[in-house]
């Protein structure tokens, strides 16, 4: 009997592959922005983020499969679904707290390097500089564990957190969510956001 999860992960994963197959297959549906990609998401999977989001589908975090899955619902789907509104990031404390309980029960160790991956982006999220300094560490000693041929790919997600750590080390929040949030920038956080590349 197929996990309930399942078409969630086959949708952000694909079919079994080498990390940089996946990452070469998905990486699109990551990392860019389009809106045919929000679309989808929404249509296939939005009914399950509300859920989440809401506080259901709990019983998934039971294993580690469905723990992910229920991870990529809360701190994944949103930035999606919602794009630039205030509720993409409305799942980020629930993320945060089942990332917590399931690395204490090692589930993170039991998924494929490449769905590590999007555990420890929940850490890179945060505006919070001491879960930012663990989400680093937890990329170092995943780049560490990679074979010779995977381990570029892995190192550009320990580049990107390391980034994101620093902007938190120095700012104390993700200047280029000071619009969409509402709040107000600083004449520092300006002249930071007209730098390319500043808004990830």
């Amino acid at each position: 009997m197929t996990a309930p999860w399942q078409p969630l992960l086959d949708w952000w994963f694909g079919s079994s592959g080498s990390a940089n197959e996946t990452a070469a297959a998905k990486g699109k549906l990551w990392f860019g922005k389009r809106n045919s990609q929000d679309l989808e998401a929404q249509t296939r999977f939005g009914d399950w983020v509300e859920q989440a989001l809401a506080g259901g589908l709990t019983d998934w975090a039971q294993r580690p499969e469905g723990w992910l899955a229920l991870v990529l619902l809360l701190d994944q789907l949103p930035r999606m679904i919602y794009r630039d509104t205030p509720q993409s990031f409305s799942g980020d404390l629930r993320a945060q707290a089942l990332v917590a309980l399931g690395i204490a029960a090692d589930f993170d160790r039991q998924l494929q390097p490449i769905q590590r991956v999007f555990i420890y982006l929940v850490f890179e999220h945060s505006e919070n500089l001491a879960v930012q300094n663990e989400g680093v560490s937890r990329y170092i000693e995943l780049v560490a564990q990679q074979p010779e041929n995977d381990r570029a790919l892995f190192g550009d997600y320990l580049d990107y957190s390391e980034r994101h750590r620093d902007v938190i080390a120095r700012f104390g929040r993700f200047p280029h969510r000071n619009a969409v949030l509402g709040r107000e920038s600083t004449a520092e956080e300006l002249t930071f956001l007209s730098v390319p590349g500043s808004r990830f």
